[in-house]
């Protein structure tokens, strides 16, 4: 009888144990995280008599979790990727909405620009065309400067996140070490005796951590957990966890950089490359891929509009008769740490300027140019004595550095177009300063019989021009004469005294009559030969052999407008993208297309890939929810199956009872 009633006190003590455990399930079955628990059973161990085996009941071997690596994992893949896409989604659209607006972009002013140059070209002497070329001129600078502080403020808002997000990520690593030392201690008897809703909670953690950056774990043989991020940096180790550091990028102060910081304090600055997944990650890949790209975008834009329009502009001679001066304002290139290297824009090969960023390293002496954009090295020209600089000349740009100025060991950052669209500025404000005309003119004398005629004069180099004190050129009258019948030899002399070259030197009637372009190479002062001035004409009709030509400097306030009609062929002519043989393969403003064009495929690819992240997401938790879910129907199945084994083990409890109570009858 004792053993009937031990054995219904075993069902009822197990049956309570079901119904408590269902009742968890129960009241945790919106729980995030929560993994539905489930009651083993066994056989007690069963007594061996003559007669055989008698059972003793039933015990509670364990309470286990619904759990399955393989299907945790595969929603913490999914999920790190949702949130990476997600951060990285919201941060490109505000670029996106930006650049996509017409009210807000590019385009329009810049059409508003060149419109102004072609009106100036039309009227040449018009002040009030001029006025309203500057104020063009005025509303593009504005606009460079206004979408450069738009992505100035998104640039602050992610720098912000990314700090945010750090500081979320080392809350979360100190709660994983503190539960992992919970765990410890609950788990005394050993890892086989699971502390379940601890251990949910830690992996909870894990799983908040995940969607801040991509994790893995290892879980060690005392039941801890150690997490891990990058290429195996430890985050969590047991009950010890490391910390991020959001610092100061040591090149660039306007740039975070992520650092994992030792118990020891010693920060170890991680490359953005191995920090993936997650919100951080997702910030960090479109700070790097997007941001950088079109802010440095946009100020090569700003560079080559700039130092393509001074180039042609001092080419020319304003209302006064005065060689132009610059008509853009253009920045300087940012060097980190400042006055490391000496960098200025090549207007001769500005189309070969890129959106890149460049680090300058010297290491023993030897300094090497890295383009970051995708690694590409280039060595330095040594100096030629008594110089001490090496120099580069590369991508549109001339670099020069000493090791007084760069000392072995260090690195600098060179970006020669992030800052540009915020810098630029307009140099001129005097209407009267815009160089609309052309410094050469000629002119053919009464004399002349033939029907020869000089047209699309082209300056092309100033340098060596003489000038007045006040800038207005001053060169020597250069008189073309021709030598011979149908084939003439031509000659271009100078009355000053100048050396002339002339290429070609012929001309004949028989082929030339349609027309044939001459470079005249001027040298002022034949004991400076490197000191020149170079121009280009067209000769065309059927000159005689007594016929000149006069070339002289343009007189002031003449209706000249040549140089206004190049500056407005910069609108269609191609000035950027050198391609791999220096040729320019793309306009100002197919320049900013293809960036607009750029920004909406990748924002249009994000989107792609967070839907088909969130899908994937999605049916990872359905299969995870099948196995570890609590299904509530189940549960109040479980609930009346359980009441029931308790009032059957009662029962028999109660038969016990019975049992003992006749036989104590019995006995009276």
């Amino acid at each position: 009888m004792s053993g009937l009633l031990s054995i219904g006190l075993t069902g009822l003590n197990a049956a309570q144990a079901q119904l408590l455990t269902t009742g968890h399930n129960i009241t945790n079955a919106g729980v995030e995280g929560y993994h539905r628990q489930t009651v083993i059973q066994k056989n007690a161990t069963p007594q061996f008599t003559g007669a055989g085996f008698f059972g003793k009941g039933t015990q509670i071997a364990a309470v286990t979790r619904s759990y399955n690596e393989f299907l945790e994992g595969q929603v913490l893949n999914a999920s790190t990727k949702v949130a990476e896409y997600t951060a990285y989604n919201q941060q490109i659209n505000q670029i996106n909405n930006l650049l996509a607006d017409a009210s807000s972009g590019l385009s329009s002013v810049m059409e508003g620009f060149f419109a102004g140059v072609q009106e100036v070209a039309s009227n040449p002497t018009s002040v009030a065309a001029r006025q309203a070329l500057i104020s063009s001129a005025e509303a593009l600078v504005s606009r460079f400067k206004t979408m450069d502080a738009r992505l100035t403020e998104v640039r602050e808002g992610v720098e912000g996140e990314i700090k945010s997000t750090v500081a979320q990520i080392n809350m979360m690593a100190g709660a994983i070490a503190e539960m992992n030392r919970r765990i410890a201690q609950s788990q005394v008897a050993g890892p086989s005796v699971a502390a379940n809703d601890l251990l949910d909670q830690r992996e909870q953690l894990v799983a908040e951590l995940n969607k801040l950056v991509k994790t893995s774990t290892v879980t060690e043989t005392d039941g801890s957990l150690s997490v891990f991020i990058g290429t195996g940096q430890g985050l969590v180790v047991g009950n010890t966890a490391n910390t991020l550091g959001a610092v100061q990028n040591p090149n660039d102060p306007q740039r975070t950089a992520i650092a994992l910081v030792a118990q020891n304090g010693i920060a170890a600055i991680l490359p953005e490359s191995l920090i993936t997944g997650g919100t951080l990650g997702g910030l960090l890949g479109f700070r790097a891929e997007t941001l950088d790209t079109a802010q440095n975008t946009l100020g090569q834009i700003a560079i080559g509009l700039a130092v393509a329009f001074n180039s042609q502009h001092t080419l020319g001679v304003d209302l006064s008769g005065v060689l132009g001066k610059d008509f853009f304002a253009v920045p300087e290139a940012a060097v980190m740490p400042l006055g490391a290297a000496s960098v200025s824009y090549d207007a001769a090969n500005i189309a070969g300027l890129t959106s890149s960023d460049y680090e300058l390293r010297n290491v023993g002496g030897v300094f090497t140019l890295k383009r970051l954009a995708d690694g590409a090295e280039f060595a330095a020209t040594p100096p030629v004595a008594p110089a001490t600089d090496y120099t580069f000349a590369q991508d549109g740009l001339n670099i020069a550095v000493s090791a007084a100025t760069l000392a072995d060991g260090r690195t600098a950052l060179i970006q020669p177009t992030r800052y540009a669209a915020r810098d630029i500025g307009v140099a001129i404000s005097d209407p009267r300063e815009i160089a609309a005309g052309g410094p050469v003119s000629a002119e053919a004398p009464l004399s002349n019989l033939g029907n020869g005629a000089i047209s699309n004069i082209r300056v092309v180099d100033v340098s060596g021009m003489p000038v007045t004190t006040a800038g207005v050129p001053d060169f020597g009258d250069l008189t073309l004469s021709f030598a011979g019948v149908n084939d003439y030899t031509l000659s271009l002399t100078s009355s000053g005294g100048a050396t002339v070259a002339l290429t070609p030197a012929t001309y004949s009637l028989g082929s030339d009559t349609q027309g044939r372009t001459f470079t005249a190479t001027v040298t002022p002062d034949p004991l400076d030969p490197a000191t020149t001035y170079t121009f280009e004409f067209t000769l065309s009709g059927s000159p005689t052999g007594t016929d000149t030509f006069r070339f002289s400097p343009t007189e002031a306030g003449t209706a000249d407008n040549r140089n206004a009609v190049a500056l407005g062929a910069l609108q269609t002519s191609k000035q950027m993208l050198a391609s791999a043989d220096g040729t320019p393969t793309a306009t100002f403003q197919s320049v900013y297309a293809q960036m607009v064009t750029q920004v909406g495929n990748k924002t249009r690819e994000v989107q792609v890939n967070l839907k088909a992240q969130e899908s994937l997401f999605n049916q990872a938790m359905d299969a995870r929810d099948s196995l570890s879910g609590v299904n509530l129907d189940e549960e109040a199945a479980n609930l009346i199956r359980y009441q029931q084994a308790y009032q059957a083990a009662a029962k028999v409890m109660s038969v016990a009872q019975t049992m003992f109570d006749e036989v104590l009858s019995i006995a009276r």
